[in-house]
């Protein structure tokens, strides 16, 4: 794959996964409003106004996490555009969806003042989540992966 054809992949992926996260998030909201919260043994659809990060760290600091977004998310960008030309394909996909993910989380922040959380498993005790932060857990760990398995750049 050439330069350009990494570039505008990139930019595709990226696009793709903040269009499926916003459009996925605005139909579980619109639901969840319409027909109140689905319950099952496994896995319940609720709607929680997030002010924090995972596991309520930093609740109700989010100035902090807007600007801990705004920074992540250019600094991986700018790694991502500079080194485009040695990384694999499948390094830019899983890099554009933990960007979409933090974009996407970024922008509920910016927009509602917190994060719409909508998954809770029932079979664990765990935090309700969302479609970002889905993204941004695969695509840390696919990262890893690659990185372990050094297969983030092309060869």
């Amino acid at each position: 794959m050439s330069k350009n054809s990494k570039m505008f992949y990139m930019w595709l992926t990226l696009a793709f996964f903040i269009w499926l996260d916003t459009y996925c998030s605005s139909a579980i909201a619109s639901y969840i409003y319409k027909n109140g919260a689905v319950e099952n043994p496994i896995l319940s659809l609720i709607y929680v106004k997030n002010t924090g990060a995972a596991f309520s760290i930093l609740e109700h600091s989010t100035t902090l996490l807007i600007i801990i977004s705004i920074v992540a998310l250019f600094w991986i960008l700018h790694w991502m555009i500079n080194n485009i030309f040695r990384l694999s394909p499948v390094f830019i996909f899983w890099s554009s969806l933990l960007c979409s993910g933090i974009a996407c989380n970024l922008y509920e922040r910016i927009h509602y003042g917190f994060v719409r959380d909508f998954f809770k498993l029932n079979f664990i005790n765990f935090p309700v989540f969302n479609i970002s932060d889905v993204f941004i857990n695969l695509g840390v760990f696919a990262i890893i992966i690659l990185v372990i398995t050094k297969k983030c750049y092309k060869r």
